[in-house]
């Protein structure tokens, strides 16, 4: 048989429902409404499974809420079937019956006026403000006066499905905060009855001031937002100025190496030909006096011919004295004209040329140094990172390594704990930023930045694999760019002050001698992946040297 058909359960409680009001028998005393799961205590007394659960949650001893029969201990609960299903049964009776009694359209159907006393009339219009129905008669002042002609009027049937509990047909007046919806003042009395309630106007004002605030910060993030992007146009703007300024001077440095290269290529064209010159009058030189002494030993040549065939032997005895050395000549074996005469001319040429452009570069590099001052920021050390071999100086400046480790230091996983080095205070995950760090005379040290992520345990690995990104010194000698293998860089002279520039977004890392206002290295095609921190490290003193700290320059010191 299906559950939805009549079962002789169903006709034995519709009769008897007719006979004597079960309704009563069917109630929770604790709720006072339709058992819901109901279960039986071992009183035999029955009561909703949540009702006595939340009765006995408030209560020292457990005992029964009608006839007070304690219980040692808190008996087990369990939902009692057969009963459960004979409210079922009861319920669907009674759906029926009211659904026989009360057809569609009837009065039932009708909300009376809430203001009318002994028979109601049905009312015509609803007021969600004051939260009462009216029929034609008390609907009148909604009309006539000023103050309550604000109120918006709706369908009854509308406010019966959005202000009136649909279960207990009641002005939603309450607001459960426990399970956030309104409730009417019978939900309090029963399935909210634990639960946290206050007034619904106390509610909505809370409500309404929450929405105020949004408001308000909806309308501070469009005008921080306008702001943004009025600055992305003006950012644009000068980019644009910018560039064109850079296209400007760029085609004048170009112009300038073009008229270098020209000049240089002049002037070794005219040298070269000023040498093959050279080389063709002394050819010419040499030609002519190896024609004389040709001449000369052909003009001896004949004597000694002639000498040879006289026929006198006193003539031959007394002219060959005067006949037989031979003429004056230079001594040819070493003597040449190169025709190589350009070696050397090219490469002096070409050395020319790099010195011209060296002057560009370093020219080109102060410009580039003085435009990096505008992304200057104030750059301090972090105490948490820094290894207890450091001394930081109170404003955060300033790091050495101290004579003896500070044991009172707390080791984190953020501490170096081996390594002598210390990370900036400050994180960056975009834009550029630039900061410049006194190195003075010392020997050895390591300046750069370094990932948030990096190992700070035990000896580590500076290089970019392992999230530095650094130059370094040692042992006195020239700077190496930590960029594994390690770089030798070939400068004029040592930093005293070395500036670090980040372009995140670009990938980029750059090294300048702030003073001397030279480029010194760049790591470019950087992946970051997270925000970077500056990253320290002065070094332990060598027998007496490199005992001075590393100096953060102050920005209008940097910039200055």
């Amino acid at each position: 048989m299906n559950d939805d058909q009549n079962s002789p359960y169903d006709n034995t409680v519709a009769n008897m429902s007719l006979a004597v009001p079960l309704e009563e028998q069917f109630k929770c005393c604790i709720c006072l409404d339709i058992f819901t799961h109901p279960t039986s205590i071992p009183c035999g007394h029955n009561f909703c499974l949540e009702c006595i659960e939340g009765f006995w949650d408030t209560k020292r001893k457990t005992e029964c809420p009608l006839c007070k029969e304690k219980f040692r201990e808190r008996p087990p609960l369990k939902i009692n079937c057969g009963f459960n299903e004979i409210i079922k049964i009861y319920k669907r009776a009674q759906e029926g019956s009211a659904n026989l009694a009360t057809p569609p359209g009837s009065e039932a159907d009708q909300v009376p006026c809430d203001v009318c006393c002994g028979d109601k009339s049905p009312s015509v219009k609803s007021c969600p403000t004051c939260l009462l129905s009216y029929c034609e008669l008390h609907l009148t002042p909604h009309e006539r006066d000023a103050a309550l002609q604000k109120h918006q009027l709706m369908d009854t049937a509308t406010f019966i499905t959005t202000h009136l509990c649909g279960k207990h047909r009641k002005p939603l007046t309450k607001f459960c905060t426990s399970d956030q919806k309104p409730v009417c003042v019978k939900c309090t009395e029963r399935e909210h009855k634990h639960h946290t309630i206050v007034p619904i106007e106390k509610e909505r004002n809370r409500v309404k001031t929450s929405l105020r605030d949004k408001k308000t910060s909806i309308k501070q993030m469009i005008h921080a937002r306008r702001r943004k992007m009025e600055q992305i146009n003006n950012s644009v703007d000068l980019s644009k100025k910018i560039t064109e300024r850079e296209i400007q001077g760029s085609a004048k440095v170009c112009s300038l190496l073009i008229t270098a290269i020209e000049k240089n290529q002049a002037r070794l064209v005219e040298e070269l030909e000023q040498k093959h010159q050279e080389a063709e009058r002394r050819a010419a030189e040499l030609l002519q006096e190896l024609q004389q002494e040709i001449r000369e030993l052909q003009a001896r040549g004949i004597e000694l011919v002639q000498l040879e065939q006289s026929q006198s032997p006193v003539h031959l005895l007394q002219s060959f004295p005067s006949q037989s050395p031979l003429p004056s000549t230079r001594e040819w074996s070493e003597v040449a004209v190169y025709s190589d005469h350009c070696m050397g001319a090219v490469t002096r040429a070409f050395s020319e040329l790099i010195a011209v452009c060296q002057d560009l570069s370093d020219k080109l590099s102060e410009d580039e140094v003085d435009r990096l001052n505008q992304y200057a920021v104030d750059v301090t050390l972090d105490p948490e990172t820094a290894s207890g071999w450091l001394v930081l100086s109170p404003d955060r400046k300033k790091v050495a390594v101290g004579s003896q480790k500070n044991n009172l230091v707390l080791d984190s996983p953020r501490r170096f704990n081996s390594c002598v080095c210390v990370s900036g205070k400050q994180s960056f995950a975009t834009g550029r930023r630039y900061w410049v760090v006194q190195v003075g005379n010392k020997t050895d040290w390591d300046l750069g930045v370094a990932r948030e992520s990096i190992n700070r345990k035990g000896a580590i690995a500076v290089r970019p694999d392992s999230g530095y990104w650094a130059i370094c010194r040692r042992k006195g000698a020239g700077l190496n760019a930590c960029a594994g293998p390690s770089v030798k860089l070939c400068l004029k002279e040592t930093p005293q002050k070395v500036g670090v520039f980040l372009d995140y977004d670009e990938g980029l890392v750059s090294f300048y001698d702030a003073e001397a206002k030279t480029h010194i290295y760049t790591y470019s095609g950087c992946d970051f992946n997270e925000p970077l921190n500056p990253y320290f490290n002065p070094c332990v003193p060598d027998e007496g040297k490199n005992i001075a700290p590393l100096i953060i320059c102050p920005v209008e010191e940097s910039v200055h």
